[in-house]
């Protein structure tokens, strides 16, 4: 599975699928031109356990970083992933 991203500069979300369904996913909302919230991650049951929702967040970094973005990690799972990477906080607003 490869991650797969949308994005229409209101909102994007970086996800995995398998047949046409989402099975993993992350969420996220514009705040103004240079900042998203992370609002929602979710994976099924049956991939839970494995790190996919840590590498969506890892995903969302990489493209906050290059696009010179801030995130706000609102939902619960993403803001648990940036309080234990430290490197996250030059990207955290």
């Amino acid at each position: 599975m490869n991650i797969q991203q949308y994005d229409d500069n209101k909102k994007g979300e970086f996800f995995l699928e398998s047949e046409g369904k989402k099975l993993v996913s992350i969420t996220d909302s514009y705040a103004g031109p240079d900042k998203i919230i992370i609002d929602h991650t979710e994976v099924d049951d049956t991939l839970k356990g494995q790190g996919l929702g840590y590498k969506l967040v890892e995903a969302s970094v990489k493209f906050a970083r290059l696009k010179n973005i801030k995130i706000m990690p609102l939902c619960p799972f993403a803001n648990a992933v940036f309080n234990k990477k430290s490197d996250y906080n030059d990207i955290r607003f």
